[in-house]
């Protein structure tokens, strides 16, 4: 083989492993990273009300980039100690949802348009977890929730409420921490 070969075949093998590496580091970094988005979410486990995360009109946060005129809370979940039911009373400014896994892919999003009489619910659980309440219901007084099955049994629901004026920006925020994040027992 001549020294010309070598050297583009040397050269090919070393570029389709650098390329391996590279894609490798890429799929592993969610999985790997410590201080990603759900573990600084994590401490809202135990609390009953969503967390603001970035208020309205920047401040102290750590998103990268807030928007400084939208109120942004979180949840976090482990649907192993049960389902999740996250409740909001919509009004005049715009609010959504947004459930994520444990390594921040978005699973489901809604906004206040899917609201019923101006009430937001949505129940979040895994498959066994929605058999066992379908098992459980009454044929005759099905349940209305609003269900959706995790892919995983950890993640974290994102909730943002617009503040088009600044006068409306502490209403935003308040709207932002009334959202409800309780562990459902009716499931």
């Amino acid at each position: 083989m001549k020294l010309r070969h070598r050297f583009l075949l040397a050269t090919l093998v070393g570029v389709v492993l650098g390329l391996g590496v590279h894609i490798a580091a890429i799929i592993a970094a969610p999985r790997l990273a410590e201080n990603d988005a759900f573990g600084k979410i994590l401490p809202t486990l135990a609390a009953e009300r969503a967390q603001i995360v970035s208020a309205p009109g920047g401040g102290d946060t750590w998103l990268p980039l807030p928007d400084p005129s939208v109120a942004v809370a979180a949840c976090a979940f482990d649907l192993r100690t049960g389902p999740m039911r996250v409740g909001a009373q919509t009004g005049s400014l715009f609010l959504s949802f947004s459930f994520h896994t444990k390594t921040g892919g978005v699973f489901f999003a809604v906004t206040d348009r899917a609201a019923v009489r101006n009430q937001l619910e949505i129940v979040v659980m895994t498959p066994r977890q929605l058999d066992e309440a379908r098992a459980a219901e009454d044929e005759n007084d099905p349940s209305r929730d609003v269900r959706i099955i995790a892919p995983e049994e950890q993640g974290f629901v994102v909730v943002r409420v617009a503040a088009p004026s600044h006068s409306l920006r502490t209403q935003a925020e308040e709207s932002a921490k009334a959202v409800a994040c309780t562990v459902d027992e009716e499931a």
